[in-house]
């Protein structure tokens, strides 16, 4: 068993994960959630790390806890990543992505205004 997936099961984001992907189907068939569950998804933490990733980007050079934040939030959700029931991981990698650059524009105070005009 990985690091992420010790870290995830230790802070329960498994049935956090499992929570908002059924949420709404409670009026469903069970013939209905197994169909459901055979088709490939994206994971919600990985959406969200990539949403926060790309305001880490945008705004990471003047607010440093966006970049900390999603940084933190892609080490503590990778781990519920599985491999048989969701699409790809690169939700995951590109939000990280854009975090580390906007963290690294932080440090070395650089700005999206500063590269305009070359």
């Amino acid at each position: 068993m990985s690091i992420f997936q010790k870290i995830s099961k230790f802070l329960y984001m498994s049935e956090l994960k499992q929570k908002l992907y059924f949420e709404g189907n409670n009026e469903m068939t069970r013939e209905e959630k197994d169909y459901i569950n055979q088709i490939k998804r994206q994971n919600p933490f990985g959406l969200i790390v990539f949403l926060l990733g790309g305001a880490s980007f945008a705004f990471g050079p003047r607010f440093i806890l966006l970049p900390l934040l999603t940084i933190i939030l892609f080490f503590l959700t990778f781990g519920t990543f599985d491999k048989e029931k969701e699409d790809n991981p690169w939700t995951f990698y590109i939000g990280l992505g854009l975090s580390v650059i906007g963290l690294y524009m932080n440090l070395y105070e650089l700005l999206h205004e500063d590269y305009l005009y070359y």
